[in-house]
């Protein structure tokens, strides 16, 4: 008998910005200007620490990985997601922002490993990555306003 192979269904979102890599993965890394106005530490170099707060919610991060222009990972090293029976859901999952400019434009392709379907934050988290990179991001390469919570 073989074995089947479930592949992960990790959330992933694809979206494309009037910005060189250089600059989108700059701005990627000024999360209070498009993700949490509650941002501290720094999310620039590898190593780098930083904490995103909404309140009774916060996530602490390190970046894991960074390729210049290229890719950026955020490992989630603690997490209070207090709305949720596991409130630590989000531990040792990862932020990847993986970026490919062509013709003056970049690509950014987010994936947030770990998120997947059937987990309990999955609908409330995928409605929230959506806006925040879709949206807020976008705008932020863009038009230089994000919409940070």
């Amino acid at each position: 008998m073989k074995a089947i192979e479930i592949e992960k269904q990790d959330f992933t979102c694809t979206v494309q910005v009037n910005a060189s890599a250089a600059e989108a993965m700059k701005k990627i890394s000024q999360v209070d200007k498009w993700w949490a106005k509650n941002f501290t530490g720094s999310a620039e170099k590898p190593s780098d620490k930083f904490r995103v707060d909404f309140g009774k919610t916060f996530v602490d991060f390190e970046i894991a990985e960074l390729i210049p222009g290229k890719k950026v990972v955020w490992k989630v090293t603690n997490c209070n997601l207090h709305w949720l029976n596991n409130r630590k859901e989000w531990n040792g999952t990862e932020v990847v922002f993986e970026l490919l400019e062509k013709d003056n434009l970049t690509q950014i392709n987010f994936t947030h490993i770990g998120l997947v379907p059937g987990i309990e934050c999955y609908e409330n988290c995928y409605e929230g990555w959506t806006g925040h990179i879709t949206e807020s991001l976008v705008k932020f390469i863009d038009e230089g306003q994000g919409m940070p919570e």
